[in-house]
């Protein structure tokens, strides 16, 4: 595993982490079983492999995806030693509410300090100015070490941390050859200045695995309801994944590996992709070990500017996903 370089924090960041928004939501389908059992085995397994960044958030089956990951770190000696991200929603983004709701977090996840506390979204009427005095004080008791945002352009990003009067440490989005405007603004923004990119749906739901076509679509209610599995965006999607495929043979890689490898190739930069089962949080991880060449992150790059989705563009297409259930 490797971890990442030039973000200063408490604890190490591994480039690959995990995403659990599948921990206690019934959206994905997994069952009533996977939340007992196959959940814990991915996070022991995860520690084993050297993951260390977990992300949650408390709109993830309502709490309960904190209370399956701070139970499966708990078993596992791990709550000290992992850096534990979770989010607030912000339906009422003022200070009193934002602290409330992370100890409510952090008892759910039993812990006496979130890592990293993020505002899920950004409130399309209220500024983030009562809700970074929220978090500022949650800061000087201890209670959160750094406060990171998700889906912020870059000019909100900026006000939340003149507002917070202190490093926003980070900014969660959707980042994938599918979807990669993060290159244009964020990623520079996070370099230059030692902040992080969270790059959540690193595989676009699962579309950059290859196992979806028009013929073979998905059947869970989280991909069923995303824009990226109409049939005109799988057939879109085809070059990328020709590409992928391509080198993935170089590497002896699957398609996913390579777009994982794809997006933390790009410095200040990890992915949080989830995980099904064990076998493929084994095979996300593996990703970390993989260098491309210029030439291969060239061809990508090439493939992925020219997808353009259905129905006017990545724009409508990113409109349309920020409207609905959120995500990975």
């Amino acid at each position: 595993m490797r971890y990442v370089d030039g973000v200063t924090t408490k604890k190490k960041i591994s480039v690959i982490g995990l995403g659990t928004w599948q921990f206690g939501s019934r959206e994905w389908g997994y069952g009533a079983a996977y939340a007992g059992s196959e959940a814990p085995a991915i996070v022991r397994r995860a520690l084993e492999l050297g993951v260390t960044l977990f992300d949650t958030a408390e709109l993830y089956g309502f709490g309960r995806s904190e209370r399956i990951l701070g139970s499966a770190l708990k078993d596992a000696g791990a709550l000290e030693t992992s850096f534990i991200a979770t989010k607030l929603f912000p339906a009422v983004p003022v200070a009193p509410v934002v602290e409330q709701r992370a100890v409510a977090s952090a008892n759910r996840l039993g812990v006496r300090q979130i890592d990293l506390y993020q505002i899920h979204q950004p409130h399309p009427v209220l500024r983030d100015t009562s809700a970074m005095r929220g978090m500022a004080a949650l800061q000087r008791v201890g209670l959160v070490d750094a406060v990171g945002v998700s889906n912020y352009p870059l000019e909100r990003w900026q006000a939340a941390e003149e507002a917070l009067g202190a490093p926003v440490l980070s900014n969660q989005v959707q980042f994938s050859l599918l979807h990669p405007q993060p290159e244009r603004e964020l990623v520079p923004h996070a370099v230059k200045n030692d902040r992080l990119i969270i790059a959540y749906s690193p595989l676009a739901m699962g579309v950059l695995s290859g196992r979806y076509t028009r013929e073979r679509r998905p059947t869970s209610l989280a991909r069923t309801s995303h824009p990226l599995f109409l049939p005109e965006n799988l057939d879109a999607a085809r070059p990328v994944l020709n590409v992928l495929r391509d080198v993935a043979s170089a590497h002896d890689a699957s398609p996913a590996q390579i777009a994982l490898a794809w997006v933390i190739r790009h410095p200040n930069v990890v992915a949080i992709p989830g995980a099904s089962s064990v076998a493929q949080l084994e095979s996300n991880v593996a990703a970390a070990d993989i260098e491309l060449t210029d030439e291969e992150y060239g061809a990508l790059k090439n493939a992925s500017d020219a997808f353009t989705p259905t129905g006017g563009g990545r724009a409508r297409v990113t409109a349309i996903l920020r409207s609905g259930l959120r995500r990975r």
